[in-house]
């Protein structure tokens, strides 16, 4: 897998302060996509182990709030494979919670083209590790950039189509009604 870009300290994609690591690659070219140079899957650098690493390194401080991943198409099958051992990883190092001095752990967002039923078993991008990484992320932006849709008062959206989705809340309902994304 390739990344296109690392952003440290950016405050535009999800809440807080955060790192924000846009992959590489994406089949869906969305008339009006603001990364339409990262399109192809070899645009940018390889994620390696010691891009993983500076990621993780850049998360343990007090004032960031969590990691995004976006790009193109973190969701497109080969970038979930890539991303899945790394999102665990992050996951491990800053488990869910609140610290000890009540603040709130560290967030995983993700941001993707695909709806969440899209996600989901049967659907067009679910693959062998799909439900290993929704396990790793809170907070899901699904659906495709719309540039006929286009609103820049939505706050974490570009196009009036995409949702923002805490899948915390979304397993603990699922859960509660023995369904697919429950806790694990």
């Amino acid at each position: 897998m390739n990344y296109a870009e690392i952003k440290y300290s950016d405050i535009a994609n999800g809440e807080g302060v955060r790192t924000s690591l846009f992959v590489s690659g994406c089949r869906r070219g969305c008339p009006g996509c603001f990364n339409s140079g990262a399109w192809s899957f070899a645009a940018g650098e390889p994620f390696t182990r010691e891009v993983e690493d500076r990621i993780i390194e850049s998360l343990d401080h007090p004032f960031a709030d969590g990691l995004t991943v976006l790009g193109n198409e973190p969701m497109e099958p080969e970038n979930q494979r890539g991303l899945v051992s790394f999102l665990e990883r992050v996951r491990a190092r800053f488990p869910r919670g609140v610290h000890a001095d009540g603040s709130p752990a560290k967030t995983i967002w993700c941001f993707t083209g695909d709806v969440l039923d899209e996600l989901m078993p049967g659907g067009r991008h679910h693959t062998e590790v799909t439900d290993r990484v929704l396990d790793t992320i809170d907070i899901l932006v699904d659906g495709p950039w719309m540039q006929e849709l286009y609103d820049i008062s939505l706050r974490f959206r570009g196009s009036s189509n995409q949702r923002l989705i805490d899948l915390n809340a979304t397993r603990r309902a699922a859960a509660a009604r023995g369904c697919l994304l429950a806790e694990a």
